[in-house]
């Protein structure tokens, strides 16, 4: 008896039926390994992690993250005193515009207008393939929260402050600008800034000197 049981077992493991399972699942196992491996290549071209589930972006630059426009003239002629992130309201074109650098900020300021923050003086450069003309200087508003806004009206409340945007840039594909509440600088002041500057790129360079 015991033989035969051992022998029909062994005719089972052998049969065709038995072979065209296997054969399948095997099949089934290598399409989802490359479905799987297809899903990891694809999340890492976006940007994230791999292992078939989405991670965090792997770094600023592939995540839209970059800084476009900087205005140095403000740093030069006034003091920042506080600095609020913004959102700020573009068309289309526009933000093409922006995101290849074709934009200044050189004459620009805010101001509240009806309990809202608007932009002047920001220049974009028409976009070449562009359906519609828009005013290069058009006023752009920018979006903050009603709080920072309050808080802003009252910082201008004092002689001398205002509004200058000092950077635009891009947040998780997003433009925003830091606008800052600031304060027009004297002449001995922006000769004080310039010396500062001065005296810390001479530090950088004697540094430099002294690694090589």
């Amino acid at each position: 008896m015991g033989d035969a049981s051992s022998s029909g077992t062994a005719a089972i493991y052998r049969s065709p039926a038995f072979d065209f399972l296997t054969l399948t699942l095997t099949r089934a196992r290598a399409r989802s390994n490359v479905r799987e491996s297809r899903r990891d290549r694809a999340g890492i071209a976006k940007g994230w992690g791999g292992h078939g589930r989405y991670r965090d972006r792997v770094s600023d630059s592939r995540r839209g993250n970059q800084q476009v426009i900087t205005n140095r003239k403000a740093r030069h002629d006034y003091s920042v005193l506080e600095s609020w992130e913004c959102g700020i309201m573009l068309a289309g074109a526009e933000v093409k515009s922006v995101r290849e650098g074709r934009a200044n900020l050189q004459d620009s300021y805010a101001r509240i207008d009806d309990g809202e923050v608007f932009l002047f003086g920001m220049h974009v450069s028409p976009y070449s393939y562009a359906r519609n003309d828009l005013d290069p200087v058009r006023r752009r508003k920018l979006l903050l929260h009603r709080k920072e806004i309050t808080t802003i009206e009252r910082e201008l409340e004092t002689q001398g402050n205002t509004l200058v945007p000092l950077r635009v840039y891009f947040k998780d594909g997003r433009a925003k600008v830091e606008l800052a509440l600031a304060r027009g600088k004297r002449d001995y002041d922006k000769r004080q800034s310039l010396a500062a500057r001065d005296a810390k790129r001479e530090a950088e360079r004697a540094m430099k000197g002294v690694r090589e």
